[in-house]
């Protein structure tokens, strides 16, 4: 009963603070929506605790920069930060408006803060003598020996995130470096620089970020792996100048159920104009499911989601792949017990080497060793790829790129429905991969449904070693909904094989080789089919059924 009290106490000592940019004022006491303080910074002066809550007024815009440093929240009691409505003020959320300031919120070595329901921009610098180097949406960083545990990011919209003005340009050859060289927006960025600090238990949740002039979400840890527990649910990215979402030096990162579309856009001269829907690099043990990754734009890179070098225990699978430039498959070197699993690609890889301005080649299936500029090729080692759905329509062509340092490959029970022709290509990221004839250790090539013969290159350095040929009978080849991958041709799709773990691998994936469920969710009995969705006669009628009353619905309403 003691014990109870104390808890009850405790959490009726925590504060409501209100703020509005125009009725308040910072000689107020802050308490009630009467007394709202009126300047983001007089948080700075604030005593706040555990358990407190910043309440900023709906509908109305904050100028400047949200700060929380050295905070430390408990886990039943975080700093909740978020938008207030009333009678009087409209339920559209709050606005910080972070022209010229190096964030919109930066929380900064604090733990349990929970920011929820606001807009963020940041659009230039005006007038103003512009803060810092970069300009970021939401900023979560970790210095000295700080701790960052606990912080929830949730239905935030980002958008319109500049560092420079309006009608700068950048040069042409900006696309070509790494990650950029210039001053850019961002949406949400975890930072740890440190390796005495750690960054974990981070969830970003439910969040629509919108043009920005790089990365929509970008985590940056070291070689130590100090940004862990990260979870990336649920969001919307579009329109990013970069990557959609990019993870280094991280451990245990899940991300899922994310849309994200036309990343390394173009449509504003300060954006960067390069990038995947998502990448890793020097990562461990992430899951990427369940998202939606399509038209994704760039010279170089720039797939769906691609494993970049010096990573371990990165699997995709249940993603949607569709119209990105540089492909589908993509991982480089020194990367270990990667996969790709039961995803759905279509017409992916539509790049072409040399037209407006591409440096690469886009490609259906890449693997290279490239783990930088000043390292010898190596790997990757332990690849597995199976009951992938692939689709490349007749005007594009395939093209595939192996380089021969690759070591334990496994390619099984996926379809390629290659309606056009294929090619090898030339690994080209700087240098080309090694393509001579040597043979490969460790390779299992079996079990794939090909659309005709040449659907795989016939000079590849690596073939399926029992080639099946075959129309897998598609609902509706050519669509944008994972439904219309279903095969209905159930004598060549419903025989696949057991995957087995390469001869060379002590370790296999992460939760396993074996999948319970397909793309859709259904329940794979028995030894699995061949492609991502295990197809049945009832799966097939049922969605017939509901494309012909669909069809129905949308002729009778017209």
């Amino acid at each position: 009963m003691t014990m109870i009290l104390f808890l009850l106490i405790g959490q009726a000592q925590a504060t409501d603070y209100y703020f509005h940019p125009t009725k308040g004022n910072d000689q107020n006491s802050g308490l009630n929506i009467g007394e709202a303080f009126r300047s983001l910074d007089k948080i700075k002066s604030l005593s706040i605790q555990a358990g407190d809550r910043i309440l900023l007024a709906g509908g109305e815009v904050f100028s400047g920069t949200l700060e929380i440093k050295g905070f430390k929240g408990k886990p039943d009691q975080p700093l909740i930060i978020t938008s207030f409505f009333s009678e009087n003020i409209p339920s559209k959320p709050a606005r910080i408006d972070a022209k010229g300031f190096a964030n919109g919120i930066l929380i900064h070595n604090s733990s349990f803060v929970e920011v929820s329901n606001l807009e963020i921009t940041g659009d230039g610098y005006g007038s103003k003598s512009p803060e810092g180097e970069m300009r970021i949406g939401v900023q979560i960083l970790a210095t000295g020996e700080g701790q960052v545990k606990g912080i929830t990011l949730d239905k935030l919209r980002i958008f319109e995130v500049y560092f420079e003005e309006k009608g700068y340009v950048r040069g042409a050859e900006e696309v070509k470096s790494a990650n950029g060289t210039q001053r850019y927006g961002w949406g949400i960025r975890l930072i740890n620089p440190s390796e005495s600090a750690l960054i974990e238990n981070v969830k970003i949740l439910n969040s629509e970020i919108q043009n920005v002039s790089h990365t929509g979400i970008k985590l940056t840890g070291t070689a130590t792996q100090n940004i862990r527990q990260v979870s990336i649910t649920g969001n919307n990215l579009t329109q990013t100048g970069g990557p959609g979402i990019q993870m280094s030096g991280v451990k245990f990162v899940h991300v899922s159920d994310n849309q994200v579309t036309y990343s390394g856009s173009t449509d504003d001269s300060r954006k960067w104009g390069r990038g995947s829907g998502l990448w890793t690099w020097g990562s461990s043990n992430v899951l990427i499911e369940k998202n939606k990754f399509m038209y994704a734009n760039g010279p170089g890179d720039s797939a769906g989601a691609h494993i970049d070098f010096n990573c371990d225990n990165i699997v995709l699978q249940y993603n949607f792949s569709a119209y990105n430039a540089g492909g589908f498959i993509e991982v480089l070197g020194n990367n270990f017990n990667c996969a790709y699993r039961y995803n759905i690609s279509v017409n992916d890889g539509h790049r072409i080497k040399g037209q407006n301005g591409a440096f690469q080649e886009g490609k259906t299936f890449w693997l290279s060793g490239y783990q930088g500029e000043k390292k010898p090729r190596k790997g990757p080692v332990n690849s597995y790829f199976y009951n992938n759905t692939i689709f490349v329509s007749e005007d594009i062509v395939s093209k595939v790129a192996v380089d021969n340092g690759s070591k334990g490959i496994l390619i099984a029970n996926n379809i390629f429905h290659i309606l056009g022709k294929s090619e090898q290509v030339a690994g080209d990221q700087y240098v080309p991969d090694d393509g001579s004839n040597r043979e490969m250790e460790d390779v299992f090539f079996k079990s794939n449904l090909f659309f005709h013969q040449n659907s795989w290159p016939s000079n590849a350095l690596i073939s399926d070693q029992d080639l099946r040929i075959g129309d897998s009978g598609f609902v509706n080849s050519g669509g944008l909904n994972p439904e219309d991958y279903i095969p209905t041709n159930f004598d060549l799709v419903q025989k696949g094989i057991a995957i087995p773990q390469l001869s060379g691998d002590r370790f296999g994936l992460i939760e396993g080789l074996e999948m319970k469920v397909d793309f859709l969710g259904n329940p794979i009995q028995g030894e699995p089919g061949i492609g991502a969705i295990y197809a049945t006669p009832t799966l097939v009628e049922k969605v017939r059924s509901n494309l012909k009353n669909s069809s129905s619905s949308f002729n009778k309403a017209d």
